[in-house]
């Protein structure tokens, strides 16, 4: 019944771990979905991309029987941290992050120039915060087939 938030800046490998695991027979949920997240325009007129707190809610609160990754990097994440047994932060150097973005052809994010100043921004100034609610922090340089393994070994019971 372990409940993990893989969660990380674009470009660390989210998706793609939760491919992974979804094909070892994991239960996973990519919140970067219209199924997950919505818009919502915030007081200073800007917009945020959030997860839907009533689903995620009951996703979580309902989960009963082995492990559920749920990956995302949202505003509001932090009101569900009591929610996850583990927050695993995926991480990688702003090199790696761009390179990444660059060649990913699942996802349009990034490709922009406004988009990669966004993405070195986030980096300096979220990724600490998420630094500081995680349980455990990945090196997502690391091959693929090891960050899972990783993963894994956080959900045993």
């Amino acid at each position: 019944m372990t409940k993990v938030l893989v969660t990380g800046m674009s470009g660390t490998g989210k998706s793609t771990a939760l491919e992974r695991l979804h094909s070892r027979g994991h239960r996973t949920v990519d919140t970067d979905t219209d199924a997950w997240s919505h818009w919502v325009t915030l007081p200073d007129g800007s917009t945020d991309w959030i997860w839907r707190e009533r689903a995620l809610t009951d996703l979580l609160t309902s989960h009963d029987t082995g492990s559920l990754f749920v990956a995302g990097c949202k505003a509001n994440q932090g009101r569900f941290c009591p929610l996850f047994d583990h927050i695993v932060l995926l991480s990688a150097p702003a090199e790696v992050l761009l390179t990444r973005i660059a060649a990913r052809t699942n996802n349009p994010y990034g490709k922009r120039p406004e988009e990669r100043d966004a993405v070195m921004d986030y980096l300096a100034t979220v990724e600490p915060l998420l630094r500081a609610t995680a349980t455990a922090e990945i090196d997502a340089t690391a091959p693929i087939e090891r960050v899972v393994q990783q993963l894994e070994e956080l959900a045993e019971p």
